[in-house]
């Protein structure tokens, strides 16, 4: 059997749908659900960032986003880092469940980090690159810029390896051959990031 729905019926069993998860959302945690997020919620999926579609952005937003709570407060800080961790990392092929647990391993999401080799940003970023590309205006502690370098570099390194990601890890660490930090990186994956 066929049917059509009627953009204003479809509409109205996405909110309903939206609804639901979030009170799902809220009494998984314990706690209300913040008006500011909804709202952000609400318009992150409403733009384009790579979804395959709004019921894909909202459920994936808010799950993240409850994840992501732990280390940034700022309802519409994590919607924006969000948004932009989901599209770069699918423009580059990648997980954005694997970026996120790398950037927590990284930079615990702090944009402004600098490491005591100089990385800069959410996922570390060495400012030669920018030198290397003839991008010595851009700058590293901008999301985007961050962002899109990180996920490239992380592709690079997973594409040199073959899709060994322990190695291709350890290659963005400049630790090849070395374990400690790929398996960082899994356990944040495994432990936060990964669908469950």
């Amino acid at each position: 059997m066929h049917f059509c729905l009627s953009r204003k019926l479809t509409a109205s069993l996405l909110a309903s749908i939206l609804t639901g998860l979030m009170m799902t959302a809220v009494q998984a945690t314990n706690h209300e659900l913040d008006p500011e997020l909804r709202e952000l919620l609400q318009e992150a999926v409403a733009s384009d960032h790579g979804f395959e579609d709004r019921f894909d952005a909202e459920v994936w937003l808010l799950d993240m986003s409850n994840r992501l709570e732990r280390f940034v407060d700022e309802p519409k800080r994590r919607i924006t880092i969000l948004k932009q961790v989901h599209y770069e990392s699918r423009r580059a092929n990648l997980a954005p469940e694997l970026v996120l647990a790398l950037i927590e391993v990284e930079s615990a999401f702090d944009e402004f980090a600098i490491s005591v080799s100089g990385a800069r940003g959410l996922m570390q970023i060495m400012p030669f690159w920018l030198e290397e590309i003839g991008l010595s205006d851009k700058n590293l502690f901008k999301i985007r810029t961050n962002l899109r370098m990180g996920c490239t570099i992380l592709r690079y390194y997973l594409d040199m390896e073959s899709g060994n990601l322990t190695r291709a890890l350890a290659r963005y660490n400049g630790s090849l051959g070395k374990y400690k930090y790929p398996n960082k990186v899994m356990k944040a994956l495994n432990n936060r990031w990964f669908r469950q």
